[in-house]
């Protein structure tokens, strides 16, 4: 099936609503760890235009004054923290306390005035107090950038549309090992959970603010 009859199946099926953005928006970076663009890691996934976009997505967070959460998976050094996550995915030792791998990516770390969210489960908002700091901030949309988009940054987006943030996924600040994984989730986001916008319609967005 092409893009196009997938597109006209998913109107047909009644999946084509549109979310409006608020005037009250965060940016949330989900897990932009090193463990993703260092090649000497097993989960090294080339997403390193992504991060790229993603510097300049924070930049533009900063530069209108919007609160900014980044996120990090962190684990006991024996694991125990893990989980069934773990146990599917033992590959995510390398985010164990002292790992290289769980370090920020070059320039996408939280300032001292920005929260960082430890997690040890795909969403940002499980078993954290992400939603509780939102509301508490009153913000009623979440633009989302970070890796990756089948896993962590599609679980994210899930759980702000459940807690009533609307979430708009920022099309090239987000990245998978798999072009093709990458873009059905792209999809599937866009028709079920969210909205997904290209970096540039983000900025224009964030130009009012600020």
């Amino acid at each position: 099936m092409t893009r196009r009859a997938q597109e006209e199946d998913y109107e047909r099926a009644g999946l084509d609503g549109r979310l409006s953005p608020g005037t009250s928006p965060a940016l949330i970076l989900v897990d932009p760890a090193r463990a993703y663009v260092d090649p000497d890691c097993p989960l090294y996934a080339g997403v390193e235009p992504a991060a790229d976009a993603m510097r300049t997505l924070l930049a533009d967070a900063r530069r209108a004054g919007i609160p900014v959460v980044v996120t990090r998976v962190l684990l006991r050094a024996d694991g125990s923290d893990g989980g069934v996550f773990l146990r599917k995915v033992p590959s995510l030792r390398v985010f164990v306390e002292g790992s290289p791998f769980g370090e920020f990516i070059d320039g996408l770390a939280p300032t001292a005035g920005e929260p960082t969210v430890t997690k040890q489960c795909p969403s940002a908002f499980f078993g954290t107090g992400l939603a509780d700091h939102l509301t508490a901030a009153r913000i009623d949309t979440v633009l989302i950038g970070g890796l990756s988009t089948s896993g962590c940054v599609r679980a994210t987006a899930l759980d702000a549309m459940q807690y009533g943030f609307v979430p708009i996924v920022v099309e090239e600040a987000v990245g998978d090992r798999d072009p093709d994984i990458h873009a059905a989730n792209l999809f599937d986001i866009a028709h079920k959970i969210g909205e997904v916008w290209p970096i540039g319609r983000v900025q224009e967005y964030l130009e009012s603010f600020g």
